[in-house]
């Protein structure tokens, strides 16, 4: 009869444990938008009349700028210290000047949004975090780039900083004392009050719970 020593059992089994959690901490969270017009849940909501198109990338989702726009229940950014928010998008050439594309969090408390601001045929981007009162803005006016085109965007906030990022190109950074943000929702195409509409279209949404560099984004090709 073969014997098993109980402690190296007890001390596999809290190994196994472990690791199962440090992968469930460690994973993404992403969204094709076309999936939210092909399925039904009572996690999301879909307001006025998105539309699903062709893109380089897949089924996309096109948001017309007025009242087009998916709620979700959940804040994926809950109790994270620090992560990486992407997205691939088109903006159109015919949107107004300030745009929220996606909102999670608070309506006005903790917060994250990626924004742009679209004039003359070029749009800005604008990463914001709001954390324990403490808000910052990452957005120069001087660092365009053309609408009507596919991009890819990601903000990396972490406990001491933020940083922008435009089709795997820094753009700024600043100091930043961030605190996770623990509860709201989530909104794509506008913000959580309705307001600041986006018109265009979008590919995928990621949030990752980590820091990434350039060469781990999602791939828009050349």
């Amino acid at each position: 009869m073969v014997k098993f020593n109980r402690k190296i059992i007890v001390l596999a089994v809290g190994l196994s444990l472990l690791v199962a959690c440090k992968h469930k901490q460690d994973e993404s969270s992403q969204w094709l938008l076309a999936d939210f017009l092909d399925k039904n849940s009572n996690s999301y909501k879909v307001i006025g009349t998105p539309q699903v198109i062709d893109s380089p990338y897949g089924k996309s989702v096109y948001f017309d700028g007025v009242d087009d726009a998916i709620f979700l229940e959940e804040n994926p950014l809950k109790t994270y210290k620090e992560f990486t928010v992407e997205m691939i998008f088109n903006p159109a050439v015919d949107g107004d000047f300030e745009q929220r594309i996606v909102h999670m969090g608070e309506v006005s408390g903790d917060r994250m949004l990626l924004e742009i601001r679209a004039k003359d045929g070029q749009w800005y981007f604008d990463g914001f975090a709001a954390s324990n009162d403490n808000k910052k803005a990452l957005i120069d006016s001087t660092l365009t780039h053309p609408l009507g085109k596919w991009h890819h965007v990601a903000f990396v906030v972490k406990p001491n900083s933020l940083a922008t990022y435009v089709n795997g190109k820094k753009e700024l950074f600043e100091p930043y004392n961030f605190k996770p943000i623990q509860t709201g929702k989530t909104s794509f195409g506008v913000r959580l009050n309705k307001r600041s509409w986006f018109k265009g279209s979008i590919y995928k949404i990621k949030v990752t719970p980590k820091e990434l560099a350039p060469t781990s984004f999602m791939d828009i090709g050349p």
